[in-house]
């Protein structure tokens, strides 16, 4: 279930070292590769552009790129998506409303019509994040509030804003978060994913380090990466808590695997911190032979009314942390309570700069806002809420009806190899993940007192009582 990130190592009778870096990616870059990747000097046609990752038919993933350096190709998206929407939906908000209870009737309507949701719908008006869960006693609302904003989907075929950049929420990923805390049921819904190699894949890899002991020598650094990816081959994706088949198992999926591409420096960060890589010396490379990273959600970070009929999200809402572990030569591993200090500052620098990464690179704020989508459902559960508003989650809880396991489920990704001189060892980590406990947030060493008032003073400010029947979001 957890991730691992694996060091081994080989001396050089040389007084030389090799330090290959491996994790479970598609890109297989030398340093030369990955400089030029980032600043090649040529043509502006040339620059390619990371954009995401997709599913084959079977099961493996692999990684996605754009071309368009002058984003003329995004400017006419946004056009086209502007005149398809109109202006009053395209509209920045500080603070749009959704109403879920409406939505979803509305939802089945419009199935029942033949023509199921529209555009507005599945994007839920053009939210960006959760700022707050409301319940309206008097009309049985439960409502989402947050900023919003008009969208696009990109060439890679992610959502995002027009004026931010930032992922718009999705209504397939509420349905699966909303699936996994149902009405009338009490759950503790544990979601979670890490991507490991196969006990084969170690042993050929331990095989392949023993065969080449002693004879490592500068120039090596390609049979070495060739050696290592070849022995690792195919890693295995373990998914759990939701369906695999869902764009919400990709977004997490997607922002570990690429996470530890700019853990170990195969993929340059999308704001100013450190590779562990770069901050490990050697050592504390030495010292600690293993280190598991992956994401968990920000738990103090909920407010909540006395009364349980609103919550505000705080902060952030994600963040990334890792442990030391000891690898035996049959793959046995063993938690040592502790991390490395490279690998405390790689995570933590993650954490404090984890707002502006989530701006330059879309995949992580799909994963916060995937979190908070947990989170507000967790909480619905929790309360009593949908018993509250009558509501049994209507056509969005049958899958038969409203079908949201539609994607090629991940179970495996290719190993990816980086190399670097590191002193006269050679280590090769590989590991991530990502870990969602939803209602720990709701514990009540977590909570967050709303001491002077303003979460009910923001949910007596939204007035429903002459909202028309067929409206489900307002400014």
């Amino acid at each position: 279930m957890f991730p691992r990130l694996l060091l081994s190592f080989v001396d050089s009778s040389r007084q030389l070292g090799l330090a290959v870096t491996m994790t479970f990616g598609l890109l297989v870059l030398l340093p030369s590769q990955a400089a030029h990747a980032q600043n090649d000097g040529g043509d502006d046609d040339d620059v390619i552009i990371a954009a995401g990752v997709a599913v084959d038919a079977d099961g493996v993933l692999q990684r996605l790129t754009v071309n368009d350096p002058t984003g003329q190709l995004m400017r006419q998206r946004v056009q086209e998506s502007l005149a398809r929407l109109g202006t009053e939906i395209t509209e920045r908000s500080a603070l749009r409303k959704v109403s879920l209870t409406r939505l979803a009737r509305l939802i089945q309507q419009a199935i029942e019509e033949g023509h199921g949701p529209d555009e507005s719908m599945m994007h839920l008006a053009g939210l960006t994040r959760i700022k707050y869960v409301f319940y309206y006693p008097d009309t049985q609302d439960i409502v989402l509030a947050g900023p919003a904003e008009g969208w696009v989907e990109t060439e890679a075929g992610r959502v995002v804003g027009f004026h931010t950049g930032q992922p718009v929420m999705e209504l397939q990923d509420l349905v699966v978060a909303l699936r996994a805390f149902p009405p009338n049921k009490t759950t503790n819904t544990l979601v979670h994913c890490s991507i490991d190699a196969t006990p084969e894949g170690l042993q050929r890899m331990q095989q392949f380090l023993s065969s080449i002991g002693h004879q490592i020598q500068y120039g090596d650094e390609q049979y070495i990466v060739e050696g290592l990816r070849e022995s690792l081959g195919l890693q295995m994706i373990t998914l759990g808590g939701i369906s695999s088949q869902t764009h919400f198992a990709q977004v997490m999926v997607e922002a570990d695997y690429r996470m530890k591409l700019i853990g170990i420096g195969l993929e340059p960060a999308p704001a100013r911190i450190r590779s562990y890589l770069s901050l490990a010396s050697f050592a504390s490379i030495a010292r600690n032979a293993m280190c598991r990273w992956w994401f968990v959600p920000d738990y103090q970070r909920i407010k909540m009314s006395a009364d349980g009929n609103a919550a505000e999200f705080v902060g952030n809402g994600v963040k990334l942390v890792g442990e030391d572990e000891l690898v035996a030569r049959d793959g046995s591993r063993v938690q040592s309570g502790s991390q490395s200090r490279a690998s405390r500052k790689f995570t933590q620098s993650f954490t404090q700069k984890y707002a502006q990464i989530a701006e330059n690179a879309p995949v992580y704020g799909q994963l916060r806002n995937c979190v908070d989508m947990l989170v507000a459902a967790a909480f619905l559960q929790e309360h009593g809420l949908y018993g509250k508003a009558g509501w049994d989650l209507s056509v969005l809880g049958n899958e038969e009806i409203y079908p949201v396991e539609t994607y090629n489920a991940p179970q495996h990704v290719a190993s990816a190899v980086n190399s670097m001189w590191k002193g006269r060892h050679l280590a090769t980590p590989v590991g991530g993940g990502v870990q969602i406990e939803a209602k720990q947030a709701l514990r009540a060493e977590n909570l967050l007192a709303d001491k002077d008032g303003e979460l009910v003073s923001a949910r007596n400010k939204v007035h429903l009582e002459d909202l028309p029947a067929d409206t489900w979001w307002w400014d």
